[in-house]
Order: structure tokens, then C-alpha cells, then sequence
């Protein structure tokens, strides 16, 4: 006879925001008059600044970025964010950016010396900062439940950014509940 399980995937409605519960490589500023959005108390203020430009002037002088990128928003309905900029010119624009020091860099993967694929592999951590507190502003964040065939749950987990990534860590942890059940 073989164990019946179902698995339930749901949106996690408490998800945890990874700018404040998870470790970052990159420093996350942005300004936005309705919206606080990014790392709380990096030390900028819009009212500061001019420009984007200097801005960016500021940061690399105090804090010598090995890898800067833009933050742009999109607003509409929702928002989401990313770092390549939006197609519409009315509810779209710069938000702010992330950037990773030198020193945290080489301190967080004990590197000596920045190369170009080393800071091309910073550049796509970054993106990927980006990205998964996008997915946390969308609500993008999922959890799993596995229930017996009497309706008990078995395992559960959730926080996991991206629908596919938990439908993934599901599945594997279902074929270990089956391989470890033995009739």
C-alpha cells in the first residue's frame, strides 16, 4: 500500500522583508515621497541631494562602491521595482540605487583583489537583491503545506520568494516522505 500525500502551496501572508531580516552584500538607498523603501537609516537624505549624480558622488566617497547600480520603480496598482528601468514615461522612474563597498566585498568572500568576474558576480548578487525584495513588495513570497491522506499536515515551510522556488523545494521534500515511508 502507498502512502497518499497532497501538496498545498499558498501565498505567505507574513512573509519576512529580506532588506531587514536577511544579510545583504549590497546597501539599498531609495526616496520616495509616499513610499519608505530600501535599508532604513543608511545615513541619505533626499532633501540632500540635487541630482542622482551626486548622489552617487557621495556614496563613492565615503564608502568606495566596487559595484553601483540604479534602482527604478514602476507604480501602478502595486509596485514593483527593478534595475533596468520600466517602458512607461507617467508611473515610472529612478528610485534610488545599491551599491556593494570594496571592503565588504572582499571582507564577505575573503578575496585579496576584485577581478572583472569577480565584480560580475557582485553585479548579479546585487540584481538579485533587487529582485527578491521585489518579489517581496508583490507579495511574490509562497509557503508549502504537505498533508497525509486523513488531512493531517506532515511538513510545512514557508518564506520562500518565488512561486517556482517553493513548488521545487515541495516536490523534493515530498520524494523524501515518500522514500523514507516503508510499507
Amino acid at each position: 500500500m502507498n502512502k497518499e500525500y497532497t501538496i498545498h502551496i499558498e501565498q505567505d501572508t507574513d512573509p519576512q522583508n529580506p532588506r531587514i531580516e536577511c544579510d545583504q552584500l549590497g546597501t539599498m538607498v531609495c526616496f520616495h515621497k509616499r513610499y519608505g523603501l530600501g535599508d532604513k537609516d543608511t545615513g541619505y537624505r533626499a532633501e540632500d541631494f540635487s541630482s542622482w549624480d551626486e548622489l552617487e558622488d557621495a556614496i563613492s566617497k565615503e564608502h568606495d562602491p566596487a559595484v553601483l547600480l540604479p534602482i527604478y520603480l514602476y507604480d501602478h496598482s502595486g509596485i514593483t521595482i527593478n534595475t533596468s528601468g520600466f517602458s512607461c514615461p507617467w508611473d515610472s522612474g529612478r528610485l534610488g540605487l545599491i551599491f556593494a563597498a570594496k571592503r565588504k566585498i572582499c571582507d564577505e568572500f575573503g578575496w585579496k583583489r576584485l577581478t572583472k568576474k569577480r565584480l560580475e558576480r557582485v553585479e548579479t548578487y546585487l540584481r538579485n537583491e533587487v529582485e527578491t525584495y521585489d518579489q517581496f513588495l508583490t507579495g511574490d513570497v509562497w509557503g508549502f503545506v504537505i498533508k497525509d491522506e486523513q488531512g493531517e499536515d506532515v511538513e510545512s515551510c514557508w518564506g520562500f520568494y518565488g512561486r517556482e522556488c517553493c513548488e521545487k523545494e515541495a516536490q523534493d521534500v515530498l520524494k523524501s516522505l515518500m522514500s523514507d515511508y516503508q510499507p
